[in-house]
């Protein structure tokens, strides 16, 4: 898999949607030696289900092993550290990880009671977990969400679970951005499956999910964070430690040099806003809409609100969704609404392009 390339595929089965992402690199190849030690890391910040937008899904967790251990890998581990405060065996637990360890006897390690080594990287000094140092071939599996610190959260940042509890302080005591940057030079993982089916729109601990039905993968963690950023409406360089880390070589920004392929179009589905969503849905119209378009239109009126903005809209909703086509109105978003006065294309559209059509209104 090239550097620049970000392949999507749009979908409600995790399991099934894994598969067919690391069929098209395919993984196997990518690993060669049947012998390497593979670190599987997730996102358990907290002890949370998957379906309130702060943690990993299981089913990419289960159709990754079975995919590894079909192709010949025996020497597979699942490692995570949740946050300051929070207990990662919970975590484990709620979510169903003793249960994978004993059904694919897989190795589960809970990096708070790892063994650390100090490492510095530009001043800066953080004791990381041997397990994820030690990995042959290290697997990503973040959670695109929101951070009300960093504004989101994805490849990059997912790499705080390799430290000890003490360093995470640390972290937070340094001001987060420089240091999450260094900790990218020091743990690099080989490859990042992004999980984006449902995260939260704001915080790191879910509680506002956002139902996006995507998933992406691809190796340069920059790149992926910069397209992530994107897709909720920032631009990388709002999110400080993804051009920070492009300065340090880890990767690049560069999105519109990027080979983005999508192995499938997001299909119509039901759309159930729930909590702090709901307000935001207020000023949508959406007719039979695919979830990734509806979900990048939400994150848009989220940044809108943020930037004092939403009061140009009045009592206008915007259309979005298969069942404007043909139709005219007055704002639209995504490639089924370019009958509208103002519009934004895209199948699906990226939040930040939705954000700045409503912000020339």
């Amino acid at each position: 898999m090239e550097s620049n390339e970000i392949r999507i595929i749009y979908g409600k089965d995790a399991a099934a949607m894994t598969t067919k992402l690391i069929e098209s690199i395919p993984l196997e190849d990518m690993i060669g030696d049947r012998s390497t030690q593979v670190v599987i890391k997730p996102n358990l910040v907290v002890p949370a289900k998957p379906e309130s937008g702060a943690t990993t899904h299981m089913g990419i967790i289960s159709a990754l092993i079975e995919y590894l251990q079909d192709h010949g890998f025996g020497n597979i581990t699942i490692a995570e550290g949740s946050w300051v405060g929070s207990n990662t065996e919970d975590a484990f637990r709620l979510n169903g990880y003793y249960k994978i360890r004993d059904k694919y006897g897989v190795k589960l390690v809970d990096t708070k009671k790892d063994r650390f080594r100090k490492l510095t990287y530009d001043g800066l000094t953080m004791e990381v977990s041997e397990t994820m140092l030690n990995a042959g071939f290290f697997i990503n599996l973040p959670v695109l969400k929101g951070h009300c610190q960093t504004l989101m959260t994805c490849c990059l940042k997912n790499m705080k679970g390799c430290l000890s509890d003490r360093s995470k302080r640390d972290f937070h005591r340094w001001g987060l951005m420089q240091p999450i940057a260094a900790l990218n030079m020091l743990v690099k993982p080989s490859l990042h499956i992004i999980d984006s089916i449902s995260g939260d729109l704001d915080f790191e601990e879910g509680g506002n999910p956002v139902e996006t039905d995507r998933m992406m993968i691809g190796t340069d963690p920059v790149l992926l964070d910069a397209y992530g950023a994107s897709l909720m409406g920032f631009s990388p360089e709002e999110v400080e430690y993804i051009p920070i880390a492009e300065s340090y070589g880890r990767g690049s920004m560069d999105i519109e040099s990027a080979k983005i392929t999508e192995l499938n179009k997001p299909e119509a589905g039901s759309i159930r806003p729930t909590g702090a969503v709901s307000r935001l849905a207020s000023h949508t119209a959406p007719d039979m809409a695919c979830s990734a378009c509806y979900a990048s239109l939400i994150h848009a009126l989220k940044r809108l609100e943020e930037n004092g903005g939403m009061r140009k809209l009045g009592n206008m909703k915007i259309a979005c969704g298969q069942g404007w086509k043909g139709k005219t109105m007055e704002i639209g978003s995504g490639v089924c609404c370019s009958g509208a006065k103002h519009s934004v294309k895209g199948c699906p559209p990226s939040a930040a392009d939705i954000l700045a059509m409503l912000e020339r209104l």
